[in-house]
């Protein structure tokens, strides 16, 4: 499903500050102590130990781009979610690909 940019500018905005707000809300309540750093459309995590996952958007693609241990993803909004390839929800990616370099179970919700 192609949106128009400023939609896709919306969605993948209010993508990167819900993801922000849930990590800040484990640090908040001591759960995890996960860095973020936020450059206009990229988000990079750093992962206790010092890993990292980052989230890039790609606006000429309509796509989120997520790189982490596990490997790097290309989700596209398909008119209710933003998903993969092979149909997996983004954020369940990133909640697996959190909870695996952080050592512990994490969950960002659907």
């Amino acid at each position: 499903m192609s949106l128009s940019d400023a939609d896709y500018h919306a969605k993948a905005h209010a993508l990167l500050a819900r993801i922000e707000a849930q990590i800040d809300a484990w640090l908040e309540e001591d759960v995890v102590d996960i860095d973020t750093h936020r450059t206009g459309g990229l988000l990079e995590l750093t992962m206790p130990g010092g890993s990292k996952i980052v989230l890039n958007t790609q606006p000429p693609l309509q796509e989120i781009w997520l790189a982490a241990r596990s490997g790097g993803y290309h989700f596209k909004w398909n008119g209710a979610q933003w998903v993969d390839r092979e149909g997996h929800e983004l954020l369940a990616r990133l909640s697996g690909s959190v909870s695996e370099q952080a050592g512990q179970a994490l969950s960002f919700g659907a």
